[in-house]
């Protein structure tokens, strides 16, 4: 069994993966696992749609002119909306529910990168969020943070090096 820590330094952005479909059953362990997430006052304002039609897949890949382009060979993409009329802290919640969605896939054996949408452009006329709300027929009052591509890597990355950490951003007691 890997270590949590190990888990956390092996985790990369994958952005290449094999056209192998993820299993239903490690898709619900992943859904479960966000829906574990923490949440302020248990508001639990994010909620997730999961994809997998590829068609649906490759309209997300054109949500953004850069870093979106991963999701038309990805087999799998979680979008992480919130309820904005729940929290006013909906954009951290569900930005933890997202690295809970990648850490678990990590766990799975999969791979995972984060699209970010929130503040994005698709081009000059809309925005990321309101072509993928489109898309995807989400309802006004929710907002979109990100996309979580998912599936088997096709690349290997090197964990992080701790040799390399930046520990002179470590502060005890004071600044």
């Amino acid at each position: 069994m890997i270590s949590f820590f190990d888990l956390l330094k092996t985790r990369r952005s994958i952005r290449k993966y094999q056209p192998r479909a993820v299993e239903k059953e490690k898709i619900l362990k992943i859904v479960q696992a966000a829906l574990m997430s923490p949440a302020s006052k248990r508001s639990n304002s994010w909620e997730f749609v999961v994809v997998e039609d590829k068609n649906t897949l490759e309209k997300l890949a054109e949500s953004r002119p850069h870093g979106s382009q991963m999701l038309k060979d990805a087999v799998l993409g979680i979008v992480v909306v919130a309820d904005t009329t729940k929290s006013d802290i909906w954009f951290e919640d569900a930005s933890i529910a997202s690295i809970i969605i990648q850490l678990q896939a990590q766990d799975l054996g999969l791979g995972s990168c984060w699209v970010q949408v929130y503040n994005r452009q698709k081009d000059e006329t809309i925005t990321t969020g309101e072509y993928i709300k489109s898309l995807l027929n989400i309802p006004e009052k929710y907002d979109v943070l990100n996309i979580v591509s998912i599936g088997y890597p096709n690349e290997e990355k090197k964990p992080f090096d701790e040799e390399q950490m930046a520990m002179d951003k470590i502060h005890y007691e004071k600044f």
